[in-house]
């Protein structure tokens, strides 16, 4: 039968009927360890009790009024982001991209503000920033990129992880005024930024009072083992965004800001019509009080430390495989041929798992695995690489 649903994804064969913690179960009954969290999102797991609790509570009060009012539970997630992230302002978008496109829209404002002509932001290979026009300009993907030319300009994409190249982009170019950053690419390989280049890349954005901007909308909300990435490095961004992980589920984006950042856009410069609705806001605040209650993100950290070291006991010495790399419950393994074809393998096997740049397999699984199940995801999924590496 034909579909009614437009035929942008390829997607697997299997519809899920319900969850619950780690685990989902098929409209056949077939029970999935989920790996991957609906790429990110679902840190709390499926059918948390705080989570369903807060929204179903604010489902019998409102849903929606829009940003024409105030909303007090908007205020509330805005202090409490500001509060872990040591930012002075939030707005609240629906997506990663769209926060990522209302923090482009931020940088170039700073720069006209400033008398900049052309401002121009640096962007960093493999990157991934969103799939709107500006966030594809950014995004370092040409497979993604393809077909949808002209492009926005005002992006200059640089090697990852070597601060050289940005220094001599910026030389070409006297109107950078913002650098866009993953410091745990996602998208492009689970590939973390070294500690001290991040260090060195605050200290050049001071020095050039550009714009540092990292997009935590994967890495962030306690993923790696911290509420925010960039916080291994112990350095204080202008501006972050955030999504996936900070809704456990309904769609949500947040642009934080501080400093020179902060107080650039005023009435009129941006708007969303569902941004931060009572309902999502809710659903946040649930997420962040039971992360900090149940001290998920030392357990992100120490379970996720355990399930790297047993998978590189397990995998380093086999010629086939690259690298074991990550942070916390943010985890890649990267082969030396394509291995799209393991998703399928993984799926029939009841495990969830994703593959990325064609031969890294992307592990997220929910902030609250046990030690138990991380043990059963990594004894699993080690089976399956092996005999994947094996087969003639």
């Amino acid at each position: 039968m034909t579909s009614a649903l437009s035929p942008i994804y390829g997607r697997l064969p299997v519809s899920f009927d319900h969850g619950k913690g780690i685990w989902l179960w098929d409209t056949q009954g077939k029970r999935y360890l989920d790996a991957l969290s609906g790429i990110g999102v679902s840190c709390l797991g499926h059918a948390h009790p705080a989570l369903v609790k807060a929204i179903s509570d604010q489902a019998a009060r409102v849903l929606h009024t829009s940003n024409l009012y105030e909303i007090a539970l908007q205020e509330q997630l805005a202090q409490r982001i500001n509060a872990i992230s040591g930012m002075s302002e939030v707005f609240f978008a629906n997506s990663g991209a769209e926060a990522n496109e209302g923090a482009i829209k931020l940088a170039r404002l700073y720069g006209h503000l400033r008398g900049v002509k052309v401002p121009t932001i640096i962007t960093m290979d493999s990157a991934w920033h969103g799939r709107t026009i500006a966030t594809l300009a950014a995004t370092g993907s040409e497979k993604a990129r393809a077909g949808f030319d002209p492009l926005p300009d005002g992006f200059l994409q640089v090697k990852y992880n070597d601060l050289q190249a940005i220094k001599d982009a910026a030389q070409q170019c006297p109107d950078v005024v913002a650098i866009l950053i993953e410091v745990l690419q996602g998208e492009g390989g689970i590939r973390p930024s070294d500690l001290d280049y991040l260090k060195q890349l605050r200290e050049l954005c001071d020095q050039n009072e550009w714009l540092l901007m990292i997009d935590e909308v994967q890495s962030g909300i306690g993923r790696t083992g911290k509420w925010l990435a960039h916080q291994w490095a112990q350095i204080l961004p202008d501006v972050i965004t955030l999504a996936k992980g900070l809704g456990g589920g309904v769609p949500i984006g947040a642009v934080a800001a501080r400093g020179p950042a902060a107080g650039i856009l005023k009435p009129g410069h941006h708007g969303t019509t569902f941004g931060g609705s009572p309902l999502v806001c809710a659903a946040a605040l649930a997420v962040l009080d039971t992360l900090e209650q149940d001290d998920l993100l030392g357990h992100a950290d120490r379970v996720g430390t355990m399930m790297l070291a047993r998978l590189h006991q397990a995998l380093d010495d086999l010629p086939d495989v690259a690298e074991v790399r990550g942070r916390g419950l943010m985890i890649g393994i990267e082969l030396k041929r394509p291995c799209g074809e393991l998703v399928r393998t993984a799926l029939a096997q009841g495990l969830l798992i994703n593959v990325t740049r064609d031969k890294v397999i992307r592990l997220l699984p929910p902030l609250i695995i046990s030690q138990t199940e991380a043990n059963e995801l990594v004894d699993r999924l080690v089976d399956i690489i092996k005999g994947f590496l094996q087969a003639p």
